[in-house]
């Protein structure tokens, strides 16, 4: 799967340069007393950068999750959505906490990407871990769906191996504030989710 045209032009040199570079390392494990969750909302430079701002997470990390793909990269990873990996502290936000915070950053009733960004790796989901997990992103689809009042298109999915992302994508909001606030803006993703909300 191709990234989208915009994104590919905020790039620019980068990918070029980047094209051929192997993913990074995988993330270390969660420490004790943290927790991990992996999350899929578009594109993952904007989910990253939102969730971070979610009081109680600790790091969010970018990649691949959902597809049969080894080694999965930004040039070549069919079947997989764009995810991230969150690591958050489960005495301060709950898996379910997280899970409504996630929602209220994306359109969850596109079923075909989020706002420019559209196609199969764009699609939106939750990965569960357990049985809890499973209940909680269910309950809280189900209370999108009232208070939106159309059906949500996001998918609550068994947990998948999440791959880490090429370290060029990591923290792209932070290391390159002038490029992500061209395809912010060009996007229009920021104005889009507001008027999804509005008023909710």
């Amino acid at each position: 799967m191709k990234p989208s045209t915009l994104a590919a032009m905020v790039l620019g040199p980068l990918a070029l340069l980047s094209a051929a570079a192997a993913p990074a390392q995988a993330p270390p494990p969660a420490a004790p007393g943290q927790a991990v969750a992996v999350l899929a909302g578009g594109c993952f430079w904007s989910v990253e950068h939102e969730l971070e701002q979610i009081p109680g997470v600790i790091d969010v990390v970018v990649g691949y999750a959902g597809g049969a793909k080894a080694n999965p990269t930004y040039r070549n990873h069919e079947g997989h959505l764009e995810a991230v990996r969150v690591t958050y502290d489960p005495a301060r936000l709950s898996y379910e906490q997280l899970t409504q915070g996630f929602f209220r950053r994306i359109d969850p009733t596109d079923p075909n990407g989020q706002i420019c960004d559209q196609g199969p790796s764009y699609r939106t989901a939750v990965f569960y871990a357990s049985g809890a997990e499973r209940d909680a992103a269910l309950k809280v689809k189900a209370e999108v769906a009232r208070t939106l009042g159309e059906p949500v298109a996001t998918e609550i999915r068994p947990a998948a191996r999440f791959w880490m992302g090429e370290a060029y994508h990591q923290d792209f909001a932070e290391k390159n504030p002038g490029r992500y606030q061209a395809y912010k803006v060009g996007c229009g993703r920021e104005r889009a989710i507001k008027a999804v909300w509005a008023g909710r």
